[in-house]
């Protein structure tokens, strides 16, 4: 039986959490494929809230078997704090219900150091990254330098450990004037970090290939979003690795065929984290409210979001380079009580009329939005549950986003609990 794949199709934040913790209910397996704990997925249940980093969202439901696949950057300090939390709270995350892929890239304690040294280094001209490591980590795997998940099953660990702290201080004194770290304490840490996780670890790719074969039922969970995407993303503004639909491909080990449904996840507003063009972006009352409204704070960073009138020329975008065939809309309570909403369905550029999105972030930065505007409504729309209740006018929107992007809306969410939904 073939899966969906749920991904973001905007600067990230999405609310891809609550979707895929809705979907699980009905899934077998739900697979997390690239990113690291820089992403952060809330779901809210019976009023408690859970902030999920690394493990899937799918570990709520018993049935169901989360993975962790080798597209993934995992910082096991992070990765034994998120499990010991779940476990307290009930949750079980023991080796039978969470598998980690051997091929997987660790997060080293250097890794972070170098973020931080490297955006220093940049001055007005840095990324904006969470500080956790991510993209030097991706960097190592490039570089063949990387320290991988499976790499905890070698008897010489602790000496494979020392080794690559040891290069990597050279980096830190020379390039940086940083202090070196302490490569035996660090190698003596993540000795006892293998000691917890070898029993997570496993073939994700072999255990997708016998589910599938096994006809279960599979959802494979991206983090960020397609506008931060390494390739497809704004560049140099994006993360490091592929949150589009091909990454989930590389990152799990799995053939398209293997996926059957793509489903994107947007706000029904537009928003962003850290440096970078953004078209819509609001600094004014209104993006004010929609932060506030929103609650748009980073799960990860704390950082707060910039916020803007929803970006159709980007959902245009993300349908293409992903072939999504749905829209699960979220916070479109939000915008509850607005007289007016834009939507912006194409760009002004040097005099030009621009309807597909540029490539180029130096170019995204000139271009101002094209808006058609729509009638706000008055109603709280928190408590609906079918689309014939919807206010006309809010329905309106969600035909303007149909007709615009040219796929159907088919989930509409209208607040943060997992009952809060409208399925069309």
């Amino acid at each position: 039986m073939p899966g969906t794949l749920i991904l973001g199709a905007q600067w990230g934040d999405e609310g891809k959490g609550k979707i895929t913790d809705m979907l699980a209910a009905e899934a077998d397996v739900v697979a997390r494929y690239q990113g690291g704990d820089n992403a952060g997925h809330t779901v809210v249940v019976g009023g408690q809230t859970f902030r999920l980093h690394l493990v899937p969202s799918g570990i709520l439901y018993p049935q169901v078997l989360c993975l962790l696949g080798n597209g993934m950057v995992i910082n096991p300090r992070r990765l034994l704090a998120e499990i010991d939390e779940l476990a307290g709270r009930g949750m079980d995350v023991s080796p039978s219900r969470l598998k980690i892929s051997g091929q997987a890239h660790l997060i080293m304690p250097y890794h972070p150091v170098l973020d931080s040294a490297s955006e220093t280094s940049l001055g007005a001209g840095k990324i904006g990254t969470t500080g956790r490591g991510i993209g030097p980590a991706y960097t190592d795997k490039a570089a063949r330098q990387g320290v991988r998940v499976q790499d905890m099953l070698r008897d010489d660990f602790r000496a494979h450990v020392r080794a690559a702290v040891q290069q990597k201080n050279i980096v830190l004194e020379r390039l940086y004037g940083q202090p070196p770290l302490d490569a035996e304490a660090i190698a003596e840490e993540f000795a006892g970090h293998a000691e917890r996780i070898r029993s997570y670890i496993a073939d994700v790719s072999k255990l997708l290939d016998d589910a599938y074969r096994a006809g279960k039922r599979l959802l494979y969970e991206g983090a960020q979003g397609t506008l931060l995407d390494i390739d497809y993303g704004t560049y140099p503004y994006v993360t490091s690795s592929s949150p589009s639909a091909g990454g989930a491909l590389t990152g799990l080990g799995i053939g398209p065929n293997r996926i059957d449904r793509i489903i994107a996840v947007a706000k029904a507003y537009q928003t962003r984290v850290g440096a970078g063009p953004f078209p819509t972006e609001l600094c004014d009352l209104v993006g004010d409210m929609m932060v506030e409204r929103g609650h748009e704070y980073g799960t990860t960073t704390g950082r707060r979001r910039r916020t803007g009138w929803l970006d159709l020329v980007t959902l245009r975008y993300a349908a293409r380079v992903n072939g999504l065939q749905e829209i699960a809309l979220t916070k479109l309570d939000v915008l509850s009580g607005l007289n007016q909403i834009k939507a912006c369905v194409a760009y002004h550029w040097r005099g030009r009329e621009l309807q597909d999105f540029p490539t180029d972030a130096e170019i995204l930065a000139e271009c101002q939005p094209v808006y058609v505007e729509s009638d706000g409504w008055e109603e709280e729309i928190s408590q609906v549950r079918t689309w014939e209740e919807m206010p006309e006018e809010a329905q309106a929107y969600v035909k303007l986003i149909e007709e615009t992007v040219g796929l159907p809306v088919t989930m509409i969410s209208v607040g943060p609990e997992r009952e809060q939904i409208v399925r069309k």
